[in-house]
């Protein structure tokens, strides 16, 4: 089973989709990692410089005076505590390492050598572990050790979790700053849960942005692919008729190339077999003169063994020539399309039939055709005419649809073998084993017939019966 579309609409519009939905994941994906990344950045060097003022702000002043202060400012996201216990010097891993050591180079920076400072990271586990001092969970549950969680003094919601977030959030950094009178100044920085919640604004542009452009791809493939839609339906009517109006060659350069390119093929086809339908024509007609004035020669020869070989010849002649006269009015067009009734159509058949003493039976029934009716019955009156003298009877089964009228001609002859039934179509190709000269065939029967079906788009085909005898199909195509 083929996976890919086969139009070339279809096509471009999987391939135009296909590289837009990529490029907008793509993108989203990039912007998603330096959107996280320039956050915890910017939040960050927020955390710092503010972490770097409090410092300077409290190195000179009384142990009370830092106490009222720190009542008011000791908010989310920035923790600070006066009586908490040093920190280890020592960090969980290597990544939590490194974010220590980067946050504490930016520190040291804003505040210079005279105050040291220690710095850790925790993960959202140790985050949420902490536990004041009043909670279950004992004086170790923050994860650094005897004393830090919750041993004296420690205040009540320092290093608690920063309430309900969204998602997981970033790195919490416990700073802790030596004062110049020995004091330590602990701060709880963390980043709120807001930064990593969906940017539902950045989605929806994108999701208009892709929408925008998916009507503008559609539209586009659309109307680059249409003119080949209509030189396509133009070839297929080509061969209906081969004197349709020309295309239209307005439009893009290319297209305009290509509907000129099509007009000339199409006045050059349609010059090429009018000349050679003349001349044919020509050609036959004028057999008929010498052929007429050989017949009234050969009366006058004495031996009337000889005169009968070479009237019987002449009779052939003349059949040939009358049949390919109707070989080139068969692909002659001049006939105007007109409904036809092909009930009645097949009734004059079946009523002509008795002049060839053959049986012929119609089955089924049809809405009216639009065709050219001395064509169409140019084609059926060969194929009933053939299922008659070389099958004895012809059986007419029509089947008729909304798209598709189907005439079926089946007789009881001997059938073709399947090697030679495209062969049977061939001018003057002859099946001597079934259909000799003598029956008045000339090879041109089949011929005609299918030249008449595929001017009105269709076709006949045959194919030998399993129960003996042989089918010729007609299927036309009806047109809206």
């Amino acid at each position: 089973m083929r996976l890919a579309p086969r139009s070339l609409y279809s096509r471009l519009v999987l391939v135009l989709l296909s590289g837009l939905v990529v490029a907008q994941l793509a993108s989203l994906a990039v912007y998603w990692q330096d959107r996280g990344e320039f956050m915890q950045r910017a939040l960050g060097m927020r955390s710092v410089q503010r972490i770097a003022d409090i410092t300077r702000l409290f190195d000179g002043m009384r142990m009370d005076e830092r106490e009222r202060i720190i009542a008011v400012i000791n908010s989310p996201p920035l923790r600070v505590a006066l009586d908490v216990p040093p920190l280890p010097a020592h960090t969980e891993n290597d990544e939590a390492a490194q974010h220590a050591e980067a946050y504490a180079l930016a520190l040291s920076r804003q505040l210079g050598p005279r105050f040291p400072l220690t710095v850790q990271v925790t993960d959202t586990r140790v985050v949420r572990g902490f536990r004041p001092t009043n909670a279950p969970g004992g004086p170790d549950a923050a994860g650094y050790g005897p004393g830090y969680g919750g041993g004296p003094g420690m205040r009540p919601g320092f290093g608690m979790a920063m309430g309900p977030r969204h998602g997981p959030p970033g790195p919490s950094f416990v700073v802790q700053v030596r004062l110049a009178d020995g004091a330590l100044l602990t701060f709880d920085a963390r980043q709120p849960a807001e930064t990593t919640n969906w940017p539902y604004r950045l989605l929806a542009s994108l999701a208009i942005l892709l929408v925008a452009v998916i009507a503008l791809t559609l539209l586009a493939a659309r109307w680059v692919t249409r003119p080949l839609k209509t030189l396509a339906t133009a070839a297929e009517r080509l061969g209906e008729d081969i004197d349709r109006p020309p295309l239209d060659d307005s439009g893009p350069l290319e297209v305009s190339r290509a509907a000129r390119a099509f007009n000339g093929m199409q006045q050059r086809l349609a010059k090429f077999i009018r000349d050679r339908t003349r001349i044919f024509a020509a050609m036959s007609h004028d057999l008929k003169t010498p052929i007429t004035r050989l017949r009234l020669r050969a009366e006058l020869l004495d031996d009337p063994v000889l005169r009968d070989k070479i009237e019987q010849d002449l009779l052939e002649m003349e059949q040939m020539v009358k049949a390919t006269l109707d070989f080139m009015r068969g692909l002659e067009q001049t006939e105007p399309v007109q409904p036809l009734d092909v009930m009645a159509l097949l009734d004059t058949l079946q009523e002509q039939s008795g002049v060839l003493h053959g049986q012929v039976t119609i089955e089924g029934s049809a809405a009216p055709y639009r065709g050219r009716l001395q064509a169409l019955k140019r084609c059926l009156g060969n194929l009933v005419e053939n299922a008659v003298k070389y099958g004895q009877r012809a059986r007419v089964l029509v089947e008729d649809g909304p798209d598709t009228l189907i005439v079926r001609v089946r007789d009881d002859g001997p059938g073709i073998p399947d090697t030679q039934l495209e062969l049977a179509f061939e001018p003057f190709y002859r099946l001597e084993a079934s259909r000799s000269r003598s029956t008045g065939g000339t090879g041109l029967g089949l011929t005609i017939a299918r030249s008449i079906a595929r001017a009105h788009g269709g076709d006949v085909m045959l194919r030998n019966l399993p129960t003996g005898g042989l089918e010729a199909t007609v299927t036309l195509p009806r047109k809206a």
